[in-house]
């Protein structure tokens, strides 16, 4: 088989029922890309997703540092995230498993 360019493109075509046509529509629309570069995308997306699902904690990687610019979220989050999740235990009279 010969070797594609990289810029070379192939042609696909393929038939969309009525919803999934209004959604390619809309997500066009709101995002200002072209229906054929969201379904680049989606692919390219759906073929990360299934590798990621076959390798075993592959997926922190994408949410390492997700919520650093968040600015509701406490700087000593991960220093205090017990306290954080279930709340000031020496308030509570609640000990520390150990």
């Amino acid at each position: 088989m010969p070797k594609r360019s990289p810029r070379a493109r192939e042609p696909v075509q393929a038939y969309l029922d009525e919803p999934d046509t209004l959604l390619l529509q809309e997500l066009s629309a709101r995002t200002e890309l072209s229906k054929a570069e969201l379904i680049r995308r989606g692919i390219r997306r759906l073929a990360q997703d299934m590798a990621l699902a076959g390798k075993p904690f592959a997926g922190l990687s994408a949410l390492s540092g997700a919520l650093d610019s968040a600015p509701s979220i406490p700087k000593d989050l991960a220093a205090r995230h017990d306290d954080y999740l279930y709340g000031d235990r020496e308030k509570t009279g609640q000990k520390r498993r150990r």
